[in-house]
């Protein structure tokens, strides 16, 4: 038989962010507080840009195997192990987040989507080989539109790890592509960026291309366009700026209204 487990909890959650809330993607800062008696495991952790920090979701339930996504519920059900669902058996939360600041035994954070009071059962460094550049997922759309333009940027962001104007038109761009395709990291979608090399890294990595195995981005520098052409089986469409669009008013323009778009389906 096996032994119970017993988890002591190293520290707690301060968060604006509260139960009474909705789904949230863009989370602002918040602070992790360690317990006094654990604060020397905290040496040498600033020499991390980004943490995993597990916490125990306290104000979930623990008897539901199968949920429907908060996100989109149009997307039928799925059980609580294919999803990041709060709900679950052993209702452990998982978040890789930026370390903002440390001062004494109080972390801020950057990205982390606990709530008020959650305890902090561990924290675990970042490293390189946690990434997966181009993983097979299940695409769960935001029914949403706002929110998965909050998701894809919040991706942009990561990625490139910069904001600036070609990021938020490489997003709106992607927001277009996405309409006509779907699933922008699916293995059968290919492509091809022609502008500055901002646009096309925060396009890879919102699309997960990869330039081989299988080769699915390419990429032609020229800092006086901004394309993008897109091909999978079935479909090809092209999206270039509009002339008339400027870069100042992308954050707040639709991205219906910026692009020239141009769809062929393959069969005709």
């Amino acid at each position: 038989m096996i032994e119970p487990i017993v988890i002591n909890p190293i520290g707690v959650v301060h968060s604006d962010f509260t139960k009474n809330d909705h789904v949230r993607i863009d989370v602002s800062q918040s602070t992790i507080e360690i317990f006094p008696q654990y604060s020397e495991a905290l040496l040498r952790i600033s020499e991390h840009s980004h943490i995993w920090v597990i916490g125990w979701f306290h104000e979930s339930r623990r008897d539901t195997l199968r949920v429907v996504p908060r996100i989109n519920p149009e997307l039928g059900e799925y059980g609580v192990f294919g999803l990041r669902a709060f709900m679950r058996p052993n209702p452990i939360g998982l978040t890789a987040v930026k370390l903002v600041n440390i001062e004494d035994n109080i972390l801020t954070v950057d990205g982390l989507d606990f709530i008020e009071g959650t305890p902090i059962i561990d924290i675990k460094p970042y490293y390189e080989a946690d990434i997966i550049f181009s993983p097979g997922t299940p695409y769960i759309k935001p029914r949403e539109p706002k929110m998965l333009e909050e998701t894809l940027f919040k991706a942009a962001v990561n990625h490139h790890q910069e904001e600036c104007e070609q990021l938020v038109l490489a997003v709106k761009m992607c927001m277009a592509a996405e309409e006509i395709f779907g699933h922008l990291n699916a293995q059968d979608l290919q492509v091809h960026v022609v502008g500055s090399l901002c646009l096309a890294d925060v396009i890879q990595g919102i699309c997960k291309a990869r330039l081989a195995n299988p080769a699915r981005f390419s990429f032609e520098h020229n800092p006086d366009k901004a394309m993008s052409c897109w091909e999978n089986n079935s479909r090809r469409a092209a999206i270039s700026l509009n002339p008339g669009a400027g870069l100042c008013l992308l954050q707040a323009q639709p991205h219906q209204a910026l692009f020239d778009i141009k769809v062929w389906n393959k069969a005709d």
